[in-house]
């Protein structure tokens, strides 16, 4: 039957069967920064959050990663700035400012993994993210949010109040 697509259909359908859990988040990926990086904003939580769980879950050292956003939302950058252990990675304020300005960001969200514990913030965790905010507004860079995934979990310092 001309235009019939259901054996294009079958057979996307049976290639997707034989891809192995790393190939289909690979391939999700790809989709989602495609999306991103075409002018599409992170324009919920939800969709911010989805793409750093795809990114940063299953992870066995902590990565500290920012977002860099234009004056409308849309993504410039997406960029893993520090890697540490299980438990911590040293993050340098000067550095992401320096990023900042050479990507001519408006705003960032900030976001990092915790491999081996639950997502909520600790003392560590806060006090990086008041001395990041303290050095972005020096130079007019809104931090829109700071978001940790622990697993399958995450934590928004911006929809608990923290930012």
């Amino acid at each position: 039957m001309p235009g019939d697509n259901r054996k294009g259909e079958t057979r996307k359908g049976e290639a997707m069967k034989n891809l192995t859990e790393d190939q289909i988040i690979e391939k999700a990926l790809q989709i989602l920064e495609s999306r991103i990086f075409n002018g599409d904003t992170l324009d919920s939580p939800a969709a911010t959050v989805n793409f750093l769980k795809l990114k940063l879950a299953g992870r066995d050292q902590e990565a500290f990663c920012a977002i860099f956003l234009n004056s409308q939302r849309q993504v410039l950058d997406f960029e893993e700035m520090f890697h540490g252990t299980l438990d911590g990675a040293s993050v340098y304020p000067r550095e992401v400012v320096k990023a900042a300005i050479y990507k001519r960001a408006a705003a960032v969200i900030f976001a990092h993994n915790h491999p081996s514990g639950p997502a909520e913030p600790s003392a560590a965790d806060c006090s990086i993210t008041s001395r990041l905010q303290d050095a972005l507004a020096l130079i007019d860079v809104r931090v829109l949010d700071h978001i940790i995934v622990g697993g399958a979990n995450s934590y928004s310092f911006a929809e608990n109040g923290l930012i």
